[in-house]
């Protein structure tokens, strides 16, 4: 049984970020987001969903001029950072049902 002094917590802001245990660049992902990668792949596939659409709509918006068409490849820029991600935490995920 537990003592009653027993406390199992990470100690510091060093023990909770290598908690949960995790190596190589998986390392820079918070651990919120490490405990929940599946959830946030989801939010990121969502968010670059909405810019490319947002990319679209600036670009028939702005009717096809050089500054919309600028601003369209920002947003889709960003779309495909988000994407870059989604796709990064779910191969974590993959690979890390695939090991227990």
């Amino acid at each position: 049984m537990n003592a009653p002094n027993d406390n199992t917590a990470p100690k510091g802001l060093r023990g909770w970020w290598a908690c949960p245990p995790r190596s190589g660049m998986q390392r820079i992902i918070i651990p919120p987001v490490y405990r929940h990668l599946r959830g946030f792949a989801r939010v990121a596939i969502a968010a670059g969903i909405v810019l490319v659409g947002l990319g679209a709509v600036t670009l028939v918006g702005g009717a096809f001029t050089t500054q919309a068409a600028w601003w369209t490849a920002f947003w889709l820029v960003l779309a495909a950072a988000q994407f870059a991600t989604a796709y990064w935490y779910l191969a974590i995920a993959r690979s890390a049902s695939a090991r227990t």
